[in-house]
């Protein structure tokens, strides 16, 4: 995908505050310190568009940024590692959830999961869950660059078998990684097409009206 232009159009505390234009949403997901920020810089081709922060759980809001005047991508809040109070993070829940199963433009969610480590428990219910409600989703492996090559196979191989073994999951992983340059393209292949066919079924149904 050839990024043009990014913009950021808001940050929300809560649903009903998101845009609703009929533009597609494609949403990012992930624990607080899985490098949620530097992949989303890395994805939409920018330096510091998203924050990075040495302290995980920086995002607290569901951010919307407008891709190429086209589609929102949308950073939702982290979850797990974050250093927040368990008030604040009971609020991120309901918030969280409210989007993902009730805004009727989003079309596919990536979800972060680091390359060194194994599903959690919130992987594995968000993946159930994802699957019983019919939205696409890319598992996205992050800190690939953190191991060596032959450790990096490994943990794949590892991976790709858990990975099986779900019986609601049958696409595939993407390692993706800002500092070796690897898995954006590969990922906005499979993508793209989403977001083109929500956008293509919006412009139908504003025609029928």
């Amino acid at each position: 995908m050839h990024i043009k232009t990014v913009e950021f159009i808001k940050s929300a505390a809560e649903f009903s505050q998101a845009p609703f234009d009929g533009r597609p949403h494609l949403a990012i997901a992930g624990r607080s310190n899985v490098g949620k920020s530097t992949l989303i810089n890395y994805l939409l081709g920018r330096r510091s568009l998203a924050r990075t922060s040495s302290k995980p759980g920086h995002t607290r809001l569901l951010n919307f940024f407008l891709v190429n005047d086209a589609f929102y991508l949308v950073d939702l809040p982290g979850f797990g590692y974050a250093a927040v109070n368990r008030q604040t993070q009971n609020q991120w829940g309901p918030m969280v959830h409210d989007y993902l199963e009730n805004h009727s433009d989003l079309c596919s969610l990536l979800l972060l999961m680091d390359l060194r480590r194994e599903p959690g428990a919130e992987e594995v219910q968000l993946m159930a869950w994802l699957g019983e409600a019919g939205l696409p989703f890319f598992p996205v492996l992050t800190k690939i660059d953190k191991l060596k090559p032959q450790a990096r196979a490994k943990k794949m191989a590892l991976w790709s078998k858990q990975m099986r073994e779900k019986e609601d999951f049958t696409g595939k992983l993407f390692p993706v990684s800002a500092h070796l340059k690897k898995g954006r393209e590969e990922l906005w292949a499979r993508v793209e097409p989403l977001l083109t066919m929500a956008d293509d079924e919006n412009e139908d149904g504003s025609e029928e009206v």
